[in-house]
């Protein structure tokens, strides 16, 4: 999700720019985390322009497949996160100098793709749990070296 500072100079002058994409995360998927699959999520919000910063005020809507923490099945969970992120032109700011979450832009093309990813990563919880009747069916029953056995299957031995 890529913007234009010509853009949004233009855009956010006098009112706020007002923008609402489809913005594919699935690079997700294939980092070490427990992300199996996530869709398309939806990124609306504003953008209000204050001399050399830019302040991005958005939310991101979404839902991906995570494992149940107890019989590995897929658990869909959806997500709704409020971010805020303000970037700065001003050639005189420098990231080490300063200890505020403020992000330079480099070049002309300010991108949020990099802080859609960060803020979903940080919202994927620690363990999520399958609340259905049939999760079970997911669950490994044996593998190498070991076999789950019931109660039934104990007395019938």
């Amino acid at each position: 999700m890529k913007f234009a500072l010509a853009q949004i100079r233009k855009n956010a002058y006098n009112d706020p720019f007002h923008f609402d994409e489809k913005v594919d995360v699935s690079e997700l998927e294939a980092m070490n985390n427990d992300i199996r699959h996530i869709d398309p999520v939806r990124v609306h919000g504003k953008c209000y322009l204050h001399g050399e910063q830019i302040f991005f005020t958005f939310h991101i809507e979404g839902e991906m497949t995570l494992p149940c923490a107890r019989t590995l099945v897929d658990v869909p969970y959806p997500f709704d996160i409020k971010a805020d992120e303000v970037f700065t032109t001003s050639s005189y700011y420098t990231e080490e100098e300063e200890e505020d979450e403020i992000h330079p832009v480099k070049g002309e093309v300010l991108d949020l793709t990099p802080l859609i990813k960060e803020n979903i990563l940080l919202e994927v919880p620690f363990r999520v749990f399958s609340d259905g009747k049939n999760n079970q069916q997911g669950a490994p029953a044996k593998g190498q070296d070991w076999e789950f056995i019931s109660e039934e299957k104990k007395e019938k031995r």
